[in-house]
């Protein structure tokens, strides 16, 4: 599977903005393996954390130490305080942050190390490119980029290239954050307003993250009252535009580190990065969403 289409261009705003978009669907793909690779559970197993859902909460957010659900939710968003308080502060009593945090990395470089077995160079080149953007990247006013921030680089090149991509991640995400904080849509409706509500979209992000029926019921009829959500649950015309506009500030917000990377160094990094995507998606961890968005 190529995920490659085209060399990277900043000719103006909105190719800005697509650049930013396209760069964090290959990066994203690099840091969403931990995840969803089993050696990163099994590590965290060993650490003594129990379960999914605690592992995915410890291992995101332990670099801001052992903060409890309250915290958790308001930087990841988009789950119910509910289910983060099953694994929060919990997951403390048995590992320390800094062993999740150790945990995670050790894992995650054995995955990449054999991931891109033979890929030495291009690993080496999209370290030394992603590690200098990564640097661009706000922290201000952004907490989970600060707190990825405060970890110390690796030595091991492929574990440096996941470290910068996670730090990435996470400053887009946090301005994402910001940007639904300002279109004024909570966690639940963060969900609903990309589709609207589906059937598909319940049977999975409920029990992703954490909202049976009843919340989802709730907040649609807070999308109806704004005009948001038509009678059938779909988007009308101002729901569409209210999401669109989420998405391009989002863009736009992550622009700026690119635009100062400059043009001809980000493509730089899209090369060197194209076959280490290129295998992350053929190893059938990442689940499609993360894919497809590597490959647009």
């Amino acid at each position: 599977m190529s995920t490659q289409a085209g060399p990277i261009s900043f000719a103006d705003a909105a190719a800005q903005r697509a650049a930013a978009r396209r760069m964090h669907g290959r990066l994203e793909a690099v840091h969403t393996l931990v995840y969803f690779a089993p050696p990163v559970r099994e590590a965290h197993r060993g650490a003594g954390l129990k379960g999914r859902m605690m592992s995915y909460a410890a291992g995101r957010i332990a670099p801001m130490g052992p903060v409890g659900p309250e915290v958790a939710t308001a930087v990841f968003y988009g789950f119910s305080p509910q289910l983060l308080a099953r694994a929060l502060p919990d997951a403390w009593s048995f590992a320390s942050p800094d062993t999740v945090l150790d945990a995670t990395q050790s894992a995650v470089a054995g995955v990449l190390t054999e991931l891109w077995d033979g890929l030495d160079t291009e690993v080496a080149r999209a370290a030394e490119l992603a590690r200098e953007v990564a640097l661009l990247h706000p922290t201000l006013g952004r907490p989970l980029a600060a707190a990825w921030s405060s970890v110390p680089w690796a030595d091991d090149p492929a574990l440096v290239l996941w470290q910068a991509a996670t730090r990435m991640r996470e400053s887009r995400g946090d301005g994402h954050v910001a940007c639904l904080v300002d279109a004024e849509l909570d966690g639940v409706e963060c969900h609903l307003s990309l589709r609207g509500d589906r059937v598909r979209l319940r049977e999975v992000m409920g029990p992703l993250r954490g909202y049976d029926d009843a919340v989802f019921d709730a907040a649609v009829e807070r999308l109806r009252a704004r005009g948001l959500l038509d009678a059938d649950g779909a988007l009308t015309e101002a729901g569409r535009s209210l999401r669109e506009r989420v998405e391009t500030r989002t863009d736009h917000l992550a622009s700026a580190p690119w635009i100062a990377f400059g043009e001809e160094r980000a493509e730089q990094l899209r090369l060197a990065l194209e076959p280490l995507v290129e295998r992350a998606v053929a190893s059938e961890i990442l689940p499609g969403v993360v894919v497809r968005a590597a490959q647009a």
